[in-house]
């Protein structure tokens, strides 16, 4: 049941929209802000396996694997999201994050590691797709931009406040970053635990094979497919900010601290900027929305590929967090409604899972095209954009415009 509340999609407000909500959905938004604090194994698993005397391409590829984890993990989370629901597939995934994260302390056998760290990135996103399912079945249609914007700003917030908590746990054991993941991840099994509300799997053997064939009829939708493929790219196309964007600053002789100060001007626009202006965009068409998204996007990487020392890499980085900011909220919301009401879990799950592919294989295809291409790779991310571009304006479009 949604949430009813006065305001609508013209004057919805961050506040009001948070504190309006029902407790399930402040306890989703409160738990994945705790859980974003607490996870640093994507950022410190290199520097921990090297330091514990493993080699850089043994590092590397236990990042990849981590990566690939998480994608098994969303498809896992999809399919059962209905049978499990919120509270149960999030206590099952923080409490065997938790447990896992601290088996990788005393494994030294490097494949026994590596399955390790596959698990910990699967088992650590199967409570997504339930999870967000549940947060928009209890928020009201015209509230849902808002409210996945505010649960971005959660995850964006913790993502950028992690780094900094994990090198003061470093300074004293690196051995402190899993015990803090891992209690992070309790935290927010505990937050599921006490306020997301039970699902009992009503239905026999029949619905469930329906729901678990849920993600057959996600793909059998041409139209969602063509968003899928572009909600990928985007993904693909936006991680180059962390795979070749410091390959080209190097290559330009700028010193690596001001790669860093790059990265914090982004994350501090979105952190700031990024729910001031969803109460903008949530007033518009979500395929309007994706256009000026992927323009700004295509723009702002292709801008890299203009000589000009620092100004271009500055002025490139604020144009794509421009399409950030305007394009994030409505992008994460729309598969919400994309689908009969019966199958948001797996729309849900759908647009996860492929995101998290081209997070995954974005860096291997941006690496190898910076490597092959030079500084023309960052013209192929705007063309990648332009198709973005295109699939996003027709797998968004209407349903009744299918017919015209």
């Amino acid at each position: 049941m949604a949430a009813t509340a006065p305001a609508t999609a013209q004057n919805a407000r961050v506040f009001s929209t948070f504190r309006e909500s029902p407790a399930a959905v402040k306890a989703i938004l409160i738990g994945m802000l705790v859980n974003r604090l607490g996870t640093f194994l994507n950022i410190f698993l290199v520097l921990y396996m090297t330091h514990r005397g493993f080699t850089q391409v043994q590092a590397g590829t236990a990042l990849g694997v981590y990566g690939f984890g998480g994608v098994a993990g969303v498809l896992v989370g999809t399919a059962l999201a209905d049978k499990l629901g919120a509270r149960r597939a999030t206590v099952l995934s923080m409490g065997g994050r938790a447990v896992l994260m601290i088996g990788i302390l005393y494994l030294r056998n490097f494949p026994a590691l590596l399955v390790d760290v596959a698990v910990v990135g699967m088992i650590g996103l199967v409570y997504r797709p339930a999870s967000a399912s549940l947060l928009s079945e209890l928020t009201p249609k015209d509230r849902q931009v808002m409210i996945f914007a505010v649960y971005r700003l959660c995850t964006n917030l913790g993502t950028t406040l992690s780094p900094l908590f994990g090198a003061l746990l470093i300074l004293v054991s690196y051995n402190l970053l899993f015990w803090g993941d891992a209690i992070t991840s309790l935290g927010y099994a505990v937050i599921a635990l006490i306020l997301l509300p039970r699902r009992v799997d009503q239905g026999g053997p029949a619905v469930r094979r329906r729901r678990l064939s849920g993600l057959g009829v996600v793909f059998a939708d041409r139209r969602y497919v063509l968003f899928l493929v572009a909600l990928m790219i985007n993904a693909t196309v936006y991680i180059q900010y962390v795979a070749i964007l410091p390959l080209a600053m190097a290559a330009a002789h700028i010193a690596t601290t001001w790669y860093a100060v790059v990265l914090s001007l982004n994350s501090v626009i979105v952190i700031t900027c990024e729910l001031l202006m969803t109460k903008v965009t949530q007033r518009w068409p979500a395929r309007t929305v994706a256009l000026v998204g992927f323009l700004l996007l295509g723009v702002g990487q292709a801008l890299y590929w203009f000589p000009g020392g620092l100004i271009v890499f500055i002025g490139g980085t604020l144009v794509w967090t421009l399409a950030e900011i305007t394009a994030g909220p409505t992008m994460s919301a729309y598969p919400a409604n994309a689908g009969p009401d019966r199958l948001r879990s797996q729309y849900l799950g759908a647009s996860q899972s492929v995101f998290a592919l081209g997070f995954s294989i974005g860096p291997v295809i941006g690496v190898l095209g910076w490597h092959l291409l030079g500084r023309q790779v960052w013209w192929w991310c705007g063309v990648a954009a332009v198709i973005g571009l295109v699939t996003a304006w027709y797998g968004m479009r209407p349903a009744q415009d299918e017919l015209s």
